[in-house]
Order: structure tokens, then sequence, then C-alpha cells
């Protein structure tokens, strides 16, 4: 049984074309992308890495960290996006293995065979996160990192990530969230260890709607970011 939904997989790909474009529904995550590849590079140090990105869509992160100088495989089991990531390279000269599979059929195909695996803003999407996380777990070699993000469950991501972002600053197409999906970091935490996982940092993103900028701290209210380490 293939670990994903449908409906979400259509609704990406519909937007798949404009993936790359900074100012289309994809504008969050331009700009949540620097902060995100500052925050793995500096765990990690991207540069001769061979790094996993799992649910990677139209390639942003996945690009990024090969300019960093990181060896990427990127999937996801969405035919548009794949394409868009692809075609892009061409016009960016990068190199990535994008590949349709999922994580769970990779992690059969190339146990830990990654030094880091990321999974970003993908968990919400899918019907069972900790068979997720438990691949990634899988993919990743021992003492490896693995990169998650989420949003968390709770009346006020509820308020700024549905109504605000989505129905009153429309920064997201109306429907990009499941509120029912979202994930506390105490579950998260719980699906990580049962995975031979050991949390080892907890960063909130938080988004400033007068400044119109996004940064990491401690609020882990709404968006936040976890990193594990695979147990030797």
């Amino acid at each position: 049984m293939l670990n994903a939904n449908q409906a979400e997989l259509d609704k990406f790909g519909e937007l798949a074309h404009r993936w790359w474009d900074p100012n289309s529904e994809f504008k969050p995550l331009h700009d949540i992308n620097p902060l995100r590849l500052h925050w793995i590079d500096s765990a990690i140090s991207l540069a001769g890495k061979r790094i996993l990105d799992v649910g990677c869509g139209g390639g942003l992160l996945s690009e990024g960290m090969a300019v960093r100088g990181a060896n990427v495989t990127g999937i996801d089991l969405s035919e548009k996006p794949l394409g868009v990531a692809k075609l892009h390279l061409l016009e960016s000269g990068q190199k990535v293995d994008y590949r349709k599979i999922s994580v769970e059929e990779l992690a059969d195909e190339m146990p830990g065979a990654f030094d880091a695996v990321t999974c970003l803003e993908m968990l919400e999407h899918v019907p069972n996160p900790s068979s997720v996380i438990t691949a990634c777990a899988r993919l990743v070699k021992p003492g490896g990192q693995v990169f998650l993000s989420t949003l968390n469950r709770n009346p006020k991501s509820y308020l700024l990530a549905v109504v605000g972002a989505e129905y009153v600053l429309q920064m997201l197409p109306k429907g990009t969230h499941d509120y029912a999906k979202f994930i506390k970091p105490s579950e998260l935490a719980r699906w990580a260890k049962l995975a031979n996982l050991e949390p080892a940092e907890l960063v909130g993103m938080s988004y400033n709607p007068l400044s119109r900028q996004y940064s990491l701290g401690r609020d882990t209210s709404v968006n936040y970011l976890m990193r594990a380490v695979r147990h030797a």
C-alpha cells in the first residue's frame, strides 16, 4: 500500500509549472529555503556529503544543497514536479539524481547509503508520517543525521497556518493544509525514537507579516524543524 494521498499528489502536480517562480504559490518555499539550507549546512557541512531529499517536489531544496557541493538524490511520487525539477537542472547546470520512488521502497534498495536525509514540508501531507520517518532512519548511515520539518497542531497554528496564510494573507492556495494532519513535536520525537533516531535539535520558524520575513528561533508553536541522529 503506497504511503501517499493521490489528491495531495494531484494538487502539487497541477501547480508544478510554477514551482520556480518566486512570486507564485510557492513564494513561501522560496522565502524559507535560504534558512533551511543554512540550518542544514551548519549542522553537517553539505560539501561532499551524500544527501537524500525526500518529497523533493520541484527541487528547490535539492538543487540548493547541490549548489553547496552536496551529492544529492531527490525523490518524489508526483510526476509533474519531478519533471520541473529535471528541467530546471538544464537551466542551472547543477547535478541532482531525481527519482520517482517512495521512501519506503528506496529504504529497501539503499539502506544506510546516505550521510544525511532531509524531509521538509512533507510529513503533514502523507497518510502515515511515522512510516516515512522509519524509512528515513533506515536510509541514513549510523551516526548520520535526519532533518525534518512540519507544522505543530494547536489553535495558534490553525489560526496562522490555515486561516491566516491561506485565507487572510493568501500566501498559500486554499486547502494547502489539513489541520488534522499537523504533528506535535512530542509526536515527531516519539516516532523518531521508535525509528532508532535520537532527536538532537528542535528549532521554530516564525513569519513576521509586517516585515514579510521568516526567521529561525525558539518559537515552535507553528512551523518547526527537528534534527535527529541515527544511533550507531
